[in-house]
């Protein structure tokens, strides 16, 4: 690896400060923030300024926000976005941390379609493939999505009279009790789903977002039941909720914490 320079690198700690706060910042905030000489500061601010990476606020003299040049930057970064490609990279992580199934799927009316799927080195292990549609009522990255949708959307797309079909003796047929599993899912940011899409199989899955926020995919964990017990499905859902923030970080999402 090549020497880092540092004018480059103090020049984007400036750039990062403005993701923090009301995005405005004075030469004087950076200095104290960073601890940089105050004629550093100003050289980098006013070289960012001259290429449009920062301007000027109007009606409040000194201080800047970012300029035309970032979002440039971004939306040439989303243009160029893989969901598909990206879960593979991070499911390939997760898989390889805890050796099992895992998947990344997104919402399509009332089915689930997986879009990349990493398998396990186990004989025993879940069987299914990417580009597989299933009821998302029966899983647990479709209960996940499902969760995220508002009220209106939720009820339009499964309304009470909805006949909702099993895939095994333990899916959930009935949407009354489907929209209160649901609700709790929203309460808690995780899904399970236990024997609901296969009966020797659970699963357990986290929300993925994009830049705004929206949740627009769900990466799960399956795990054959030989291998599955409450302790292994704490320790899943912390891996899977991992894995879901990592993709969303690599979609632009950026956590409130």
């Amino acid at each position: 690896m090549g020497r880092l320079v540092p004018a480059v690198t103090r020049a984007l700690d400036i750039l990062e400060l403005f993701l923090d706060g009301d995005g405005t910042l004075s030469a004087p905030d950076i200095v104290r923030r960073l601890r940089l000489p105050r004629t550093t500061v100003h050289e980098l601010v006013t070289t960012l300024a001259a290429r449009q990476y920062i301007v000027p606020v109007t009606g409040r003299p000194g201080r800047y926000r970012l300029g035309v040049r970032p979002y440039q930057l971004g939306s040439r970064y989303a243009e160029q976005l893989d969901l598909a490609a990206e879960g593979r990279q991070v499911a390939q992580s997760v898989a390889q941390t805890c050796d099992e199934t895992v998947h990344v799927a997104i919402l399509e009316d009332t089915d689930v379609i997986y879009i990349a799927k990493v398998d396990s080195t186990h004989a025993v292990r879940m069987v299914s493939a990417a580009g597989r549609r299933l009821p998302a009522h029966c899983t647990s990255v479709g209960k996940m999505l499902l969760a995220s949708l508002p009220e209106r959307e939720l009820a339009e797309r499964i309304p009470d009279g909805a006949e909702l079909a099993a895939m095994t003796p333990h899916s959930i047929t009935d949407p009354v009790v489907l929209r209160e599993k649901l609700a709790g899912i929203r309460q808690r940011g995780i899904a399970v789903e236990s024997r609901e899409s296969n009966p020797d199989v659970s699963c357990v899955a986290a929300p993925v977002r994009d830049r705004t926020g929206q949740v627009v995919a769900a990466l799960s964990i399956s795990v054959p039941m030989i291998r599955w017990s409450e302790e292994r499905r704490a320790e899943l859902e912390q891996l899977a909720a991992k894995g879901a923030a990592e993709l969303s970080e690599r979609l632009g999402h950026r956590s409130a914490g």
